[in-house]
């Protein structure tokens, strides 16, 4: 092998091994552009969800009280028979009748009665004949008393028979008066105004003292009894406006008239009497539902859509620095349009929440914050 052959050999071998290593530092050098994108995609890998996030914020809400409960008469008088014996002869009125205080509303038959009154009559003409009689044979003995034409014990019994005379007057007179009051009781009379509610009055019958005739609504007023628990009912005043909503829809306005003093010791549920006008679709016994007005407060809220119920609870998730989830239990109040009442939340005014899709995150998680303004790009 010639000299000139050993140096082509050489260099050959020299650009072999800088080739060589050329090609391995190329495959040793990082490539910055593979590595931001798989930083990108282990983040967006950890973020469980995409969100825009809400501040709390203070509103002017509307405050009321919602409750539910049936419509009752604000009284009901109950009209018995205050005769015994008699029949029943004419009912003058039925139910849903409107009556006056003092209307006649049955009669009961007055045959008996009447004879039994001009028995009492004649009882006490004869007693007052007796009676006259009497006072007589006694004004007389007192006269000649101290001539001796009488005993002592004659004058005494004379003056004893004279009063007893007196007495039997009175008992007759008694007497009577008791029947005459029978007489009248023989007419049923409504005691107030009002609505005839109930019947139970029928002609033929015989009646018994007390038994029930008719149930009367006392001047047509019915009311409103509502359920409320122990927690609102401290808030609930005399005169406060109700707004009460009907079975068939329509709307009803009434006043708070009365706040029982008692809560139930089983329902812990205390009942508010809210008068109500008179009105024809209003009947006794319906169930109504409605709300009392409390006026407006200041009141920290957040949008519907950042309340989430989970297991009969309300919670809102609250993205801390890192972008985690904290799940806070809270306490939602009234709402209006889409901002709810957010009760607890004052020491956290400047703290960022989940705006809508809470309800697939859970505590702990990350996410990714959607600045806002962002531009969004067309894929």
């Amino acid at each position: 092998m010639t000299l000139k052959k050993i140096h082509i050999i050489l260099i050959a071998l020299l650009f072999a091994v800088v080739a060589f290593f050329v090609f391995k530092l190329t495959q040793d050098a990082p490539d910055n552009t593979a590595t931001k994108e798989s930083v990108s995609a282990a983040t967006q890998a950890k973020a469980a969800l995409t969100v825009t996030t809400v501040r709390p914020m203070r509103s002017m809400m509307h405050q009321s009280i919602s409750a539910n409960g049936s419509i009752s008469p604000w009284q009901e008088a109950l009209i018995g028979a205050e005769v015994n014996g008699l029949l029943l002869n004419q009912v003058f009125v039925n139910v849903g009748d409107p009556v006056k205080r003092g209307q006649v509303l049955a009669e009961f038959s007055t045959s008996t009665i009447g004879a039994d009154i001009a028995q009492a009559n004649a009882n006490l003409a004869e007693a007052k004949a007796n009676a006259i009689e009497a006072a007589g044979n006694a004004s007389r003995a007192r006269s000649i008393q101290d001539t001796g034409a009488l005993s002592t014990q004659q004058i005494e019994q004379l003056v004893a028979l004279e009063t007893s005379t007196k007495a039997r007057v009175a008992a007759a007179e008694a007497t009577l008066q008791s029947h005459q009051l029978k007489l009248k009781q023989t007419k049923v009379l409504a005691p107030d105004s009002g609505v005839i509610s109930a019947r139970a009055a029928t002609v033929g019958a015989v009646a018994s003292p007390g038994q029930e005739l008719f149930r009367l609504i006392r001047q047509g007023r019915l009311e409103w009894r509502a359920e409320l628990t122990s927690s609102d009912i401290s808030a609930i005043k005399q005169g406060i406006v109700a707004n009460i909503t009907v079975p068939d829809g329509s709307k009803v306005t009434g006043k708070v008239r009365m706040v029982s003093p008692m809560v139930d010791a089983q329902t812990r549920n205390a009942m508010v009497y809210v008068d109500l006008p008179i009105k024809s679709q209003i009947k006794a016994g319906m169930f109504a539902r409605g709300s009392f007005e409390l006026g407006e407060k200041e009141a920290i809220t957040l949008p519907a859509s950042a309340l989430v119920l989970r297991d009969g609870f309300a919670y809102v998730m609250q993205i801390d620095q890192q972008s985690r989830i904290k799940q806070l239990k809270v306490q939602a109040g009234s709402r209006v349009d889409d901002q709810v009442e957010i009760i607890g939340l004052e020491d956290l005014m400047n703290s960022e929440f989940v705006a809508t899709g809470g309800a697939f995150l859970s505590d702990g998680d990350i996410v990714s914050v959607l600045t806002k303004n962002a531009p969004v790009l067309n894929k």
